[in-house]
């Protein structure tokens, strides 16, 4: 009986798993880690202290496992984080630009006439906090990056390809995060020539493509294979049984999605991003998705703004027993989907900035759902029907917040029991043979309860977008 090792790399934590070969959680780790804001809209990592948590997890689960031998180990990673890094000692030259900093603003602008033509492409919008726009950012603000990319020294990539090469030394970017860089053709499967001069790139020092499902070789200098890297909110889908063409599911974390499986063919929806969701040596399968830049991360955002220590902020709690009539847009770190605007000040309203905290937060949390309603809309096109039921899994997907988006949405929301399903997700790709699902039972459904004040909230929202001049039509 083999054990397997998944190890979830997020915004805020790396978190590490041993499974058994039933699909059992034998032990579990959690390091977190820092962000560093040095500027506004500014936001970084330190990708050497992430690789660090990475080695201390792993040996961690391996010491748990003890005379079981370990099969195999899965990575799965937070997208749209992007460094450069020397090919050969892998040595990170530049800290990690987190999928949160958006100080490429000025490129996205000088590119804008080109928007069209890359989503198509790419499927993904152009967007700062996607990787092209980083890039160039980064070799304009520094020249010693362009000799060392003139003398081949370097790769730019994902956090995630950066993690692969340091664990394995076998550099490779895996196809369901290479869509975050704003540089893969998702029709033909490779960087894309037109992007790649966009944004002025030298295709030899991007990292190899390779597919989700890879062999890397050995981990750690272990007898162990890294044998997949995938997005965290791809294995976020695949852990709520999302591998089926047409499954949808959300997940909340530090940000947050609505994911559909769009099939084996790419679909490119205005408003959303078209990204791999699995691949192998044969096949491989789509997803249409739109991402919520602010779920957790806007409560943390707000005990700043509010001045509440995080051990008092419990914003499920304050959320549910609290009403407002405002709304606030949470801008911060910029508006992803279905919108792509870059970082702003927080807009309210019809509230007041010195209003009552619980009001605020309320109006905070509300600002979820409105987007993931929002994105279900700009689903419509491709869905054969409405779905009959939401699934939800992620720390943040609590109580006060899924119930609104059943009122929202007129869709059951049913809450998995598992928070940790981007582990699962990469489980079941490693152990193809796992079937059951023992949460399954203890899963909470929150039905509809649609009224009048929830259409007239729905109009209120959109009033706030046109406003703010981010809703046009």
């Amino acid at each position: 009986m083999h054990n397997y090792i998944v190890i979830d790399q997020g915004t805020s934590s790396t978190k590490a798993f041993l499974f058994n070969a039933n699909g059992v959680v034998l032990h579990t780790e959690k390091i977190k880690h820092h962000l560093s804001r040095p500027k506004k809209f500014h936001v970084e990592c330190d990708a050497n202290l992430i690789l660090n948590a990475c080695t201390d997890l792993f040996n961690n689960m391996v010491k748990a496992s003890g005379n079981n031998p370990i099969k195999n180990v899965g990575l799965a990673v937070q997208r749209s984080t992007f460094l450069f890094w020397d090919k050969t000692t892998c040595e990170p030259v530049t800290p990690a630009l987190s999928w949160q900093d958006s100080r490429a603003e000025k490129i996205i602008n000088d590119l804008s006439d080109y928007d069209e033509k890359l989503w198509n492409i790419t499927g993904t919008p152009l967007s700062a906090h996607f990787g092209g726009p980083k890039y160039l950012h980064l070799i304009q603000e520094n020249p010693d990056l362009k000799k060392r990319i003139q003398n081949n020294e370097l790769y730019f990539g994902p956090l995630s390809a950066f993690l692969s090469q340091s664990m394995t030394q076998t550099p490779g970017g895996d196809e369901s995060i290479a869509c975050r860089s704003l540089l893969y053709d998702i029709h033909s499967g490779d960087w894309s020539s037109f992007a790649l001069g966009l944004f002025s790139i030298h295709r030899e020092t991007l990292p190899p493509l390779v597919p989700v499902h890879y062999d890397y070789g050995p981990i750690f200098k272990t007898d162990i294979p890294l044998s997949l890297v995938i997005g965290d909110q791809q294995a976020a889908l695949i852990g709520q049984r999302g591998l089926k063409t047409g499954s949808i599911a959300t997940n909340f974390g530090t940000s947050g999605s609505v994911q559909y499986n769009g099939g084996k063919s790419p679909i490119v929806i205005p408003g959303l991003i078209s990204s791999v969701l699995y691949s192998n040596d044969t096949e491989k399968y789509f997803i249409v998705e739109g991402t919520i830049n602010a779920c957790n991360s806007l409560f943390h955002h707000l005990e700043i703004i509010l001045n509440i220590p995080h051990e008092k902020m419990k914003w499920n709690e304050r959320a549910a027993t609290t009403e407002t009539d405002g709304i606030i847009i949470p801008g911060f770190n910029g508006l992803a989907a279905p919108y792509w605007t870059s970082g702003f000040d927080d807009i309210y309203h019809d509230l007041e900035k010195n209003s009552d905290q619980n009001k605020i937060i309320r109006a905070g949390m509300e600002s979820i759902g409105f987007l993931v309603n929002d994105i279900l809309e700009c689903l419509e096109p491709i869905m054969s029907q409405k779905p009959s039921l939401l699934t939800a899994a992620g720390g943040g997907a609590r109580s006060p917040l899924l119930q609104f988006i059943a009122d929202l949405t007129e869709i059951p929301v049913r809450h998995s029991a598992m928070k940790d399903r981007t582990a699962l997700g990469v489980y079941r790709l490693l152990n193809p043979n796992y079937k059951s699902d023992t949460s399954k039972s203890m899963d909470q459904i929150f039905s509809p309860n649609s009224t009048n004040k929830i259409m007239k909230k729905k109009l209120q929202w959109r009033d706030a977008l046109k406003n703010a001049e981010i809703l046009t039509d």
